[in-house]
């Protein structure tokens, strides 16, 4: 008797994030830095564990060495199972055929035979980038009770910005009617969060029919859920109402890491009874100088903090010298902050050095953008890093 698994999980997680300029020259989108001491994709993986859903197939493509070394066997994340567990998913060559994934649809149809592998009655896909909690088993508990061939979670957005998602349009029972990829005049705001799940068998019937489609594109959101509700399949919507932040843009992953803060952080990671698991670099104490002002600020293992602090996230092992500022910025893993320099509305990456008295962004009511430094980089002595200014690159100023 085949062994099976009730719900398989498929994390897309290879998109190059090109709208994060240079915080993904050179890794993917879901393993860039977030909070202080978690990476974009711990979130959908501690989910995933939290719901009960223990077998996760991690789509890669894009720059996945320090993704695929990150997850490592998924101990942090207890999914290093004998049966199941946590496993990379690579574009490979075939003997019929080889490519890289050509959309999200394609890069599921690659990776069927993973997914058959368990027998799943049902499959659960997710994106990689996106931070928030969610019970999984709550949406497939609903998808059961309404007997859908597909469920589509949807949180309601400023309809404003209703434009830039898939919306569905659904009926008082909230099965969807129809299903519009980002309309120009949208009917509704609920737009749906990038997270299905399929009865598999439907699921791996219209991935080979939108296989064999030559006018396809091969996505989800622009070819098989259209297709599925045109062949009239029972769609429904999940609604969702907690925290929720695609945060694919510099925008977007600044505010993010700032609702971190505060008394009554608009979301919180350090819910107990829904941890966030990560791979946390071993590192000391954080130290704090006699003369150090730190507010309003989450400082992460391993930090060394001389001069000012305020309304920041700071990864593990950063430095602050003596007379420097770092004020509304997100400073990730083992960059240094040198005595006198000023760090104002901007993020910057890994390991890189802003040398004394140099200057990075503008305050944040006045700036015209937030000011982001690559990682691995060193700003020269002195010199002005403008707001909005993103520099992938040694910089000794103009």
């Amino acid at each position: 008797m085949q062994r099976k698994k009730e719900c398989v999980a498929m994390l897309l997680a290879g998109g190059q994030g090109s709208r994060l300029y240079a915080l993904t020259n050179n890794i993917a989108k879901p393993a860039v830095a977030f909070g202080g001491k978690y990476r974009i994709i711990d979130f959908p993986l501690s989910n995933c564990i939290n719901s009960g859903i223990d077998t996760v197939g991690v789509l890669t493509q894009y720059e996945p060495l320090e993704l695929n070394e990150y997850i490592g066997n998924g101990q942090p994340w207890d999914l290093d199972r004998a049966f199941g567990g946590v496993h990379i998913l690579s574009p490979y060559q075939a003997k019929k055929k080889s490519s890289w994934f050509e959309g999200t649809a394609n890069a599921i149809y690659q990776n069927m035979h993973f997914m058959k592998k368990y027998n799943p009655e049902y499959v659960l896909i997710l994106s990689g980038d996106h931070i928030y909690k969610m019970d999984y088993a709550a949406m497939l508990k609903a998808h059961k009770a309404t007997g859908a061939d597909c469920t589509i979670a949807a949180i309601e957005v400023p309809m404003k910005e209703a434009s830039r998602f898939g919306i569905l349009n659904t009926n008082e029972d909230g099965s969807i009617y129809q299903f519009e990829e980002k309309p120009k005049q949208p009917k509704s705001n609920l737009a749906s969060m990038g997270i299905y799940i399929f009865t598999a068998s439907k699921l791996f019937k219209y991935l080979d029919e939108d296989e064999a489609n030559p006018n396809s594109s091969k996505d989800f959101g622009k070819d098989v859920l259209p297709a599925m509700l045109n062949a009239g399949e029972k769609m429904f919507s999940y609604r969702f109402s907690g925290y929720w932040k695609d945060v694919g843009t510099i925008s977007s992953l600044w505010e993010s890491n700032m609702d971190l803060l505060g008394e009554d952080p608009a979301f919180d990671v350090g819910d107990a009874d829904w941890k966030i698991h990560s791979r946390n670099p071993l590192a000391p104490p954080e130290y704090i100088g006699d003369e150090a002002v730190v507010d309003n600020s989450l400082v992460s293992l391993g930090c060394e903090i001389e001069g000012t602090v305020k309304n920041s996230v700071l990864s593990s092992n950063v430095v602050v010298e003596k007379g420097a500022e770092v004020i509304d910025s997100v400073i990730m893993a083992g960059a240094v902050i040198k005595a006198g320099a000023k760090v104002t509305y901007s993020i910057i990456d890994e390991n890189t050095v802003v040398e004394a008295g140099a200057v990075v962004g503008e305050d944040r009511n006045t700036a015209s953008g937030i000011a982001v430094l690559g990682r691995n980089i060193t700003i020269a002595a002195g010199v002005k890093v403008a707001a909005g200014q993103i520099l992938d690159k040694d910089y000794k100023g103009e």
